[in-house]
C-alpha cells in the first residue's frame, strides 16, 4: 500500500501562515482543484454552506505545495485558540549544508537565512553556537509562535 502524507498546522490565521511558510520553504500557495477558478467556487461545489464561507474566505489558499513536487503539502487549519505550549514536533530548515561543510560556512548560511526569515515575520528565540561540538543553529518561531530551527 502506498502512503502519502501532509503536514497540518493548527493556526488562527491561515493566510498569514501561507504567506510566511511559502516563502520560508520556497513553496507556492496551492492552486484550487481543476476546474475551479477559485477556492471559493471549489468549496461551494463541495457543499460548504454559504454562511460558513466568509466573504474573502475561500479566495485565498489555506495550503502550500512544493512546486517541484518533492516535499509534502502543508495545510494550515484554522482553529479558534492560539498556541499556548511548546511544540511536540518541530521543523528543521537545513540550509547550512551539513557536517560536510566547514563550520564557519554553515554558520554564515544559517545566519543569512535566519535574517531573511526575520524579515518575513519570524522571531529568533535563541542561537546555539557550539563550535566545540561542530553545531550551529538558530531556534526561531513563525508568526503564530510555532518553533522551528534553522540548521
Amino acid at each position: 500500500m502506498d502512503t502519502s502524507w501532509q503536514l497540518v498546522v493548527d493556526c488562527t490565521d491561515p493566510q498569514t501562515m501561507v504567506a510566511f511558510w511559502s516563502q520560508a520553504l520556497h513553496y507556492i500557495p496551492e492552486p484550487p482543484p481543476a476546474p475551479h477558478a477559485t477556492w471559493h467556487t471549489y468549496w461551494q461545489a463541495m457543499g460548504v454552506p454559504a454562511e460558513e464561507l466568509e466573504p474573502e474566505a475561500g479566495e485565498l489558499p489555506e495550503s502550500i505545495i512544493d512546486p517541484l513536487g518533492h516535499g509534502p503539502r502543508w495545510w494550515f487549519q484554522q482553529v479558534p485558540e492560539r498556541k499556548s505550549i511548546k511544540n511536540r514536533l518541530h521543523i528543521d530548515l537545513r540550509v547550512g549544508g551539513g557536517r560536510g561543510v566547514d563550520f564557519e560556512t554553515r554558520k554564515a548560511r544559517v545566519s543569512q537565512e535566519s535574517e531573511r526569515l526575520v524579515a518575513l515575520g519570524a522571531q529568533i528565540r535563541h542561537v546555539m553556537d557550539r563550535a566545540e561540538m561542530d553545531h550551529f543553529a538558530v531556534c526561531m518561531s513563525d508568526p503564530e509562535g510555532n518553533e522551528f530551527d534553522v540548521v
